[in-house]
């Protein structure tokens, strides 16, 4: 018989929701909102046999409560059952989807130095060292972020959307918005891989968030690129709990 397991991320920007039949990832599905009518929708489509969910926003607290009914329900925070430790200051800190993503990197790459790349609302950088602990990493404005700053900040600056066919040197603001931002982050992301290169002998870099496939193109570091790993984390610690129930 094969399980289905639905795992919902619900970031700043998008919320999604992963089914995983076995352990493949089938479907990613867009949700609209976090009403109740949109994951009771899901539940009656695909009657998961296990759910689990990653939230850094405030959500409808009846959400949960229909996962936790109709199936497994798991709720990912800093007193889950999880196959990594946080040795850092206040672990009860650490958003669920860096979790997640520290779960994905332990689960392919146990036992390795783990550099896992976030692309969002913000952009994160979680360092999983080859004892398989969370150690940190660091924290920044992401793509979006910026372009709203640079119009919420300034008086006549536009705001713009990204759009990947830019010049180098800008030849109007819209262009010189777009290089500064783009190119700004690439250059970012390169230099951070590469303190981290000069600390420890062999990493592992992943790249994962919506911009990833246009960010990974002008990337000069060597990473694997996945724009899914928070739900493919996401289930490896549903997968992990249920594996390690008492």
């Amino acid at each position: 018989m094969n399980t289905t397991t639905l795992c919902f991320d619900f970031g700043n920007t998008r919320l999604k929701c992963g089914v995983f039949v076995m352990d493949q990832l089938s479907e990613i599905l867009a949700i609209e909102n976090t009403g109740i009518d949109p994951i009771g929708a899901l539940m009656d489509k695909y009657n998961p046999a296990n759910t689990i969910l990653s939230s850094v926003i405030d959500h409808n607290v009846e959400i949960e409560k229909i996962l936790a009914k109709r199936s497994s329900f798991l709720k990912l925070d800093s007193l889950t059952r999880l196959p990594f430790t946080t040795p850092v200051a206040k672990p009860e800190t650490i958003g669920a989807d860096r979790l997640a993503l520290a779960a994905f990197a332990v689960n392919f790459y146990p036992g390795q130095n783990n550099l896992v790349i976030s692309l969002g609302s913000c952009v994160t950088y979680n360092f999983i060292n080859k004892y398989n602990s969370f150690i940190g990493g660091s924290i920044s404005p992401g793509m979006e972020m910026r372009f709203k700053s640079m119009n919420a900040y300034t008086a006549k600056l536009p705001l713009i959307k990204a759009d990947w066919n830019f010049p180098l040197i800008g030849y109007d603001t819209r262009t010189n918005l777009l290089s500064g931002v783009l190119e700004g982050l690439v250059a970012e992301i390169d230099g951070v891989i590469n303190r981290y290169e000069e600390k420890f002998n062999n990493i592992n870099v992943l790249l994962t968030g919506g911009d990833t496939v246009d960010f990974a193109r002008r990337l000069k570091s060597k990473i694997l690129a996945d724009p899914y790993l928070i739900l493919k984390g996401l289930y490896a610690i549903c997968d992990y709990n249920h594996d390690n129930k008492m």
